[in-house]
């Protein structure tokens, strides 16, 4: 009878522990995701000074578009957290869209070779943060759900798991990557 009690409570004891190592894999790989989100914004970040210095060489009397691109990157290279990251993002998504609508005016802008590969350049990176957002949206889906499953809640609370915010855009024009249209 004493072993058949010390046998139950070896296995609770080891599925507490495979519950705990299952919400360390999903935080770790939440924070993996994250990583993978901040280096695609980093390249993205990269390659707006180049953008803007392009299209200011054609048209430089268009400051105020220019400089709200500048200033929507600075915020959100700024930013923290999935919230006010997606935030910081809408405001550069919209900026970029208006500096593509100003290039539509320059015909001369749109025929230079070095702006049409850094608009291809900022839309590979587009789809490559769309799938890095994805990808964290669905470990923090995972993550959470784990957190709140019983009887892995009991070991979520007593190691202070909390659950995690999904990266998402506010406004439903912000979820497609620019469109660049000559």
């Amino acid at each position: 009878m004493g072993w058949m009690i010390l046998a139950a409570l070896l296995l609770v004891v080891l599925d507490g522990i495979g519950m705990y190592n299952s919400l360390v894999r999903l935080r770790a790989s939440g924070d993996s995701a994250w990583a993978d989100i901040d280096v695609q914004l980093k390249r993205r970040y990269d390659l707006i000074p180049n953008l803007v210095e392009t299209v200011k060489a054609y048209a430089a009397h268009e400051k105020g578009a220019l400089e709200a691109v500048i200033n929507a990157r600075a915020k959100a290279m700024s930013a923290h957290g999935p919230q006010d990251k997606a935030a910081a993002e809408n405001q550069l998504s919209q900026s970029l869209k208006s500096l593509f609508a100003l290039a539509e005016a320059y015909p001369q802008l749109r025929a230079v070779e070095a702006f049409n590969q850094l608009q291809a350049s900022l839309n590979q990176i587009e789809d490559a943060l769309q799938n890095a957002r994805r990808y964290y949206n669905a470990v923090v889906r995972d993550y959470n759900a784990k957190t709140q499953e019983v009887p892995t809640n009991v070991i979520a609370g007593w190691f202070h798991f909390t659950g995690r915010q999904f990266f998402e855009l506010t406004e439903t024009s912000q979820r497609e990557p620019p469109k660049v249209q000559f």
